[in-house]
């Protein structure tokens, strides 16, 4: 039985002006497969339905990227995909592949008695919103990508090898903590480690290594922080081990898609009638520009936006890029009232 969907909490009260006075976002929870999948809701009741893919994979979803969307307009949901966020069992990698993440995201949608809705997705969650929207072309409004991700070998392999010029240092040490002989290898090792067999200790080291590095590829600030801030960073290496346990899984399977797949499906989707628009960063160090032009070939109706910016959502101008899109293509009426939430 679905679990009920209830209010979220929040430190202090809407303004009667405000989007979140609107509606109360909610809090609900799916049961599939000895899985509870996390998702919540906010914005307008009757407002176009979008649902919000997160990356990783693992990451889990970010309240912030609330900001890019008029919640007086829209209704929009957030899913913690299978291990990840406020997902249980957390750092999980059985029954978690992506196809179950696509029945996954089915399910929600019927539980919230959504018809159809838009899908928002960034770098893994583009990906997969690619993956969703074409095999349930039907259900979709519009696609809207940041930073695509093909799930192809090249880009993991420029992310574990290629990327290392970038920051020498951290690579090393990620290299160390993952105890590996070969750097063709890195992914591999740093997926046994991370293992719930392989001693906290070392599922520690290799987190927090792996963590480094990454955010010193995508050249992510390092803010001068608080002894708060680290008693706060201590308490999320747990989510890191998670989070970098079910990427391993993830990138050692080419995310059960690989670029060709990838790609037709988002041919199948803009052949069923389903807008696709892109914005991607020409300085992006972890998934190239040129991803976007080989989805253009693919589906030569997408529209594609080259920003001046790298990978993040946060960077401004990728935030502006995608806030223009979805205003775009979602900010109308839905097409049609949504039917009741679900609760039993």
């Amino acid at each position: 039985m679905p679990a009920p969907i209830r209010p979220l909490s929040r430190s202090r009260p809407a303004s009667p002006t405000s989007p979140a006075a609107l509606a109360a976002p909610v809090r609900g929870r799916l049961h599939r497969d000895a899985q509870s999948i996390a998702f919540s809701v906010a914005g307008a009741a009757h407002g176009h339905p979008v649902v919000v893919l997160h990356g990783g994979p693992g990451s889990g979803s970010h309240a912030g990227i609330l900001r890019l969307f008029d919640l007086t307009r829209m209704r929009v949901v957030l899913v913690d995909q299978r291990g990840a966020g406020a997902s249980a069992p957390r750092g999980g990698t059985r029954h978690n592949d992506t196809a179950r993440l696509i029945d996954d995201l089915e399910a929600v949608r019927a539980q919230l008695g959504i018809t159809r809705w838009g899908v928002v997705g960034g770098s893994w969650g583009a990906a997969l919103a690619l993956a969703y929207a074409g095999t349930h072309p039907a259900r979709v409004t519009g696609v809207v990508l940041r930073g695509l991700f093909l799930t192809s070998r090249r880009e993991v392999r420029r992310l574990f090898t290629t990327s290392r010029t970038r920051a020498p240092r951290e690579w090393r040490r990620l290299y160390a903590a993952a105890g590996c002989s070969r750097p063709d290898r890195l992914l591999s090792c740093c997926a046994r480690r991370l293992q719930p067999g392989a001693g906290a200790a070392r599922q520690r080291a290799v987190a927090l290594a792996w963590h480094a590095y990454e955010n010193a590829v995508l050249a992510s600030p390092n803010p001068r922080r608080s002894p708060a801030d680290a008693i706060r960073s201590h308490k999320t290496v747990a989510r890191l081990i998670d989070k970098y346990r079910i990427q391993a899984h993830y990138l050692r399977h080419d995310c059960w898609l690989g670029e060709r797949r990838v790609l037709a499906l988002a041919r199948r989707a803009a052949q069923a009638g389903v807008p696709l628009f892109a914005a991607h960063g020409m300085h992006d160090p972890v998934c190239p520009a040129a991803n976007v032009a080989r989805l253009a070939r693919a589906v030569p109706a997408a529209a594609i936006e080259h920003v001046s910016a790298g990978h993040l959502a946060s960077d401004p101008a990728l935030a502006r890029s995608i806030a223009r899109a979805v205003a775009t293509m979602f900010g109308a009426a839905p097409l049609a009232r949504p039917g009741p939430s679900r609760t039993s």
